[in-house]
């Protein structure tokens, strides 16, 4: 398998960079191809521009690999710390330009004068892993678990992706080194379990 893995974490050695390590190591030893970008590390421009629109524009070479191998692949995953309970911006900024119209999704008529999604990626497994300073329990009662919907419904399941997986590892500011390495066995269960 080929599997796309993408890290959107400002600090090199966060445990976020730890998650990732984890997750393209387990692929590796289950002997599947990794893509892996650390977002900030290959210093990746968020911002979608109006020259990029055009489902045909002309896009620069290290982008058009990315939307290249997030066609190809045959899973997702995607590491990330919760801000203001929605991804950083160069995840976003990730999403806007790689998942494009006419590559990862299109919409078509929906036979009622309106259109629907259509999803196009080959993917059939995206995991999510992400860090967050709330723990899961308040984020769901206070803010009804705005990541999940983001990933589950609106990225992923627009793009067609069937099955998705979400851990939440929190809160992370006060979690001890004994909880971090339960932690990131949990994040190779979980490659296991999807990928083995």
């Amino acid at each position: 398998m080929n599997v796309s893995l993408v890290l959107g974490h400002p600090t090199p050695g966060s445990f976020n960079h730890a998650i990732a390590d984890t997750a393209a190591d387990t692929l590796q030893a289950l002997g599947h191809a990794v893509w892996f970008h650390d977002l900030y590390a290959e210093g990746f421009d968020p911002l979608f521009t109006a020259a990029e629109v055009n489902r045909d524009a002309a896009l620069p070479p290290a982008l058009a690999r990315q939307v290249e191998e997030v066609g190809a692949a045959d899973g997702l995953i995607v590491v990330h710390p919760n801000y203001w309970s929605r991804p950083p911006a160069i995840v976003c900024g990730w999403v806007d330009r790689v998942l494009r119209a006419g590559r990862a999704y299109n919409f078509v008529p929906d036979g009622q004068g309106g259109a629907r999604p259509v999803g196009l990626l080959k993917a059939r497994v995206g995991l999510v892993f992400n860090t967050a300073n709330t723990p899961q329990e308040k984020e769901e009662a206070l803010f009804g678990d705005p990541l999940e919907v983001h990933w589950r419904q609106v990225v992923f399941g627009l793009c067609g992706v069937p099955t998705v997986f979400r851990r939440n590892f929190s809160p992370v500011i006060v979690s001890t080194p004994e909880q971090r390495r339960a932690w990131l066995e949990e994040v190779a269960a979980a490659v296991k379990q999807h990928f083995g």
